[in-house]
């Protein structure tokens, strides 16, 4: 499976250490992340990421294209609801795209951990249909 990551400034540190917690999950899947994320994840997990531009100059967009074409299996996408960010739109398109493509999406660490628990348990297999 392939697994997309994306964490605002306010949930980098978070999205480490859930990356740390999950390292074993991870290790087993395809990762992409944006790339400021992605490098802080290499850092404390020593996963190999593929990794696009930072999310505010366009990662995101790549990261939605993926989407497109049928690149992307889950994404979790940790987001500071507090903070309004000024690439608003982008993040409104991927959500988006997700909905179309029936792309399960984490935005916050429960809901992060209930995806990666059930993608190890082999439940994703209904995803194969649309490869």
């Amino acid at each position: 499976m392939r697994i997309a990551l994306i964490a605002h400034d306010d949930k980098k540190k978070l999205m480490q250490n859930f990356c740390i917690a999950y390292r074993g999950i991870l290790s087993k899947n395809e990762v992409i992340a944006t790339g400021t994320t992605g490098r802080l994840i290499e850092e404390v997990t020593n996963l190999t990421l593929k990794k696009y531009l930072t999310g505010h100059l366009g990662g995101e967009q790549q990261i939605a294209a993926a989407i497109e074409q049928n690149e992307v299996d889950l994404l979790i996408f940790l987001r500071d609801p507090l903070t309004q960010k000024k690439h608003e739109v982008d993040m409104a398109h991927l959500l988006r795209l997700c909905d179309m493509h029936n792309i399960p999406v984490a935005t916050n660490l429960a809901s992060a951990e209930l995806l990666l628990r059930s993608l190890d348990r082999g439940e994703f297999e209904w995803r194969e249909m649309y490869q």
